[in-house]
């Protein structure tokens, strides 16, 4: 199964234009919008040149033939970019968007005009025609992304980057709007914080697969010793992390049978990410934690959260389509000295090594391995997040509201001091009571997904355009806004 966090983005592409204008500019920006496209690695969907008059949408019947061709190629078509080199036919783009009938993202853009080339031969007006086309779009109902500035140079590495924003937003869109969570085990009693709503996340079209924990173990249980794919399995967890010497390899085996016994069910019901029941009746009943597990599926761009927060697990694929990159949960969990603005961030050991940004040591848990016996606790990936920049995200199903909830924003990891067991995230956000006062107020768990880097303005489109979920982006600034249109 080819996952679409794996693949590359498939834009539509799509050259509006008006009858009167000058046609030559719209060859130009067909090649260089496909030149952008082909250095990104983003695949283009666009008819011939030939098909319509100077290779653009500029009447109802280039509409038609647009919307027929992508709307048969619409499984794979992840977004649309609409470039106007002049004015554009307003009418014609919002009936192609309409008969393709696509609900996908729409990044619109618009050519700059050249100060000394405003004569009758050379202007573009494509600001104007911008304003045209985004008044079409809203009594359509239909939502779309701006660029960066209200004109921009196709060429340019502005747009490049535009671009490349567009395709991780379309990415996120895509991949939400049919993800598939793998729920392993029930939710452990006293974690009441885990409850989350199915039917809200199914009409959302996410779909929870579930499967009882005692089927998972005897699954794992039933490998041979000898079995090649458990031996692969092995290895790549030697090669995974330093192990300490007084680690056994019988505790190593049991760790590499339950890891492929989850990603074998994993692959069979096709999904994206997962939340697993990871304490402490897989320790009691079979003698080793899921940490590394939940790391190793992590670091291959297949999220999975601890303690069955299935909202954590939804909430750390969102950060990787948006970044690419491996996602990790965390508590919210300690204060840093007397610091406003800092806290640490922890958990047993389920970091991706990515994440971490250092070779982590493979353990015991610790403080479950304190009551039960260490022996049984093997799986633990330990160490210190390296310090750099950082995205959190936590979406929540609120059932008195009805809706999907979230927050989001953006701060950075330290390298400060800190002497806890497990992965240890130092962490500095901007106002961070604020925050936590907004958490603590709205309903929100002590988890919270994060990613390296900064990827904000990715998750906030996908989320406040497209998925339509009530958000709150710390340190954002919202745009203000009055009724926002309902897609028809």
């Amino acid at each position: 199964m080819e996952r679409i966090v794996n693949r590359p983005v498939t834009l539509g592409v799509v050259i509006g234009s008006r009858a009167f204008f000058s046609p030559a500019p719209c060859r130009q920006a067909r090649e260089d919008v496909l030149a952008q496209l082909e250095k990104l690695g983003i695949r283009a969907e666009i008819l011939p040149y030939e098909a319509t008059p100077n290779g653009a949408v500029q009447s109802v019947e280039d509409a038609r033939l647009y919307a027929e061709h992508f709307r048969a190629r619409a499984d794979r078509i992840d977004g649309l970019v609409v470039c106007l080199p002049n004015f554009g036919d307003e009418i014609a783009v919002a009936e192609l968007v309409s008969r393709a009938r696509l609900n996908v993202p729409i990044l619109l853009q618009a050519c700059r005009d050249e100060i000394d080339r405003v004569d009758v031969q050379s202007r573009r007006d494509a600001w104007c025609g911008k304003i045209s086309i985004s008044n079409n779009f809203w009594q359509y109902g239909v939502p779309f992304t701006e660029t960066t500035n209200h004109t921009v140079d196709i060429a340019s590495d502005e747009f490049a980057a535009d671009l490349d924003r567009f395709a991780r937003v379309c990415r996120t869109v895509r991949g939400l709007s049919g993800a598939r969570i793998g729920a392993i085990g029930a939710r452990t009693g006293p974690f009441q914080t885990m409850r989350y709503s199915e039917k809200l996340l199914q009409d959302s079209g996410i779909t929870v697969v579930t499967v009882d924990l005692s089927e998972m173990m005897h699954a794992a249980g039933q490998i041979a010793d000898d079995a090649p794919e458990l031996m692969a399995k092995l290895k790549k967890i030697e090669g995974y992390g330093t192990i300490a010497a007084h680690i056994t390899p019988d505790q190593i085996r049991t760790q590499a049978k339950w890891t492929l016994a989850v990603n074998r069910w994993i692959d069979e019901n096709e999904c994206d990410a997962s939340a697993i029941q990871c304490w402490r009746s897989l320790q009691d009943n079979f003698g080793c934690a899921t940490c590394v597990t939940m790391s190793m599926m992590g670091e291959e761009l297949m999220p999975s959260a601890c303690e069955v927060d299935v909202m954590g697990a939804v909430s750390m694929y969102a950060l990787t389509l948006a970044s690419g990159a491996p996602a990790a949960i965390l508590d919210w969990n300690n204060n840093y000295g007397d610091a406003e603005d800092m806290c640490v961030c922890t958990h047993c050991g389920n970091y991706p090594k990515s994440f971490m940004g250092r070779t982590p040591e493979i353990g015991e848990l610790d403080v479950l391995g304190e009551t039960i016996g260490r022996a049984k606790c093997f799986g633990a990936v330990k160490g210190k997040v390296k310090a750099g920049e950082m995205t959190y995200f936590r979406l929540s199903t609120d059932d008195r509201a009805g809706t999907i909830k979230s927050y989001l924003g953006e701060g950075e990891f330290t390298d400060d001091p800190f002497g806890m067991d497990g992965g240890i995230a130092v962490t500095r956000v901007k106002d961070l009571r604020r925050l936590m006062r907004f958490v603590t107020r709205n309903g929100f768990e002590h988890h919270v997904a994060m990613v390296r880097g900064h990827h904000a303005d990715v998750l906030s489109e996908a989320v406040t355009q497209y998925l339509r979920w009530p958000i709150y982006h710390h340190g954002g600034e919202p745009e203000p806004q009055m009724t926002l249109p309902r897609r028809v």
